[in-house]
């Protein structure tokens, strides 16, 4: 796990995404609402947390939590194409979070998003199921890593207190 900080910073919320249902998704659109992003992977032994992610979307989504899948190949455990990443996470998993379409993290060709977080904060994710944790106004708020299940306690009470504080 990586602890971060709580300044407020200009991460790029901006660039899209690209819906892996067609169109176009931004954080930017979720303005007032916290964020979790996570790079997936959907041949990752940390893929089950899918299952964990779809829970935790479900449990608060309806207090304002967005929890945003961002399949990346970056690691070479990524299906081949974006329709074989849809099927699997709907059939396997039930997923209805938002979802882009096969994304670079890392390196040079990294979504901007991604670019700004490094840049910004040093962080680039080393693994698949790496979590960034944004607050209702876009801030960064903390990153958690691969092997930090999203129902654990430690997430639990983070997201807990970044929802309470929006709700100030």
């Amino acid at each position: 796990m990586v602890v971060l900080g709580t300044a407020a910073l200009a991460l790029d919320r901006d660039t899209p995404f690209e819906s892996i249902d067609g169109g176009a998704l931004s954080l930017a659109q979720w303005s007032g609402q916290p964020v979790l992003v996570v790079n997936t992977a959907s041949m990752c032994v940390f893929s089950d947390q899918y299952k964990d992610l779809q829970a935790l979307y479900d449990r608060y989504r309806e207090e304002g939590l967005v929890v945003l899948a961002v399949p990346s190949d970056d690691f070479n455990q990524e299906l081949d194409n974006n329709a074989e990443v849809k099927e699997f996470c709907e059939l396997v998993y039930g997923i209805d979070m938002p979802m882009t379409v096969i994304t670079s993290v890392k390196g040079r060709d990294a979504h901007p998003f991604y670019q700004s977080l490094r840049d910004q904060e040093g962080f680039t994710p080393r693994w698949n199921f790496n979590k960034v944790l944004l607050d209702a106004n876009g801030n960064f708020v903390r990153t958690f890593g691969s092997r930090t299940r999203p129902l654990s306690r430690n997430m639990i009470s983070q997201i807990e207190a970044v929802l309470a504080a929006g709700s100030r």
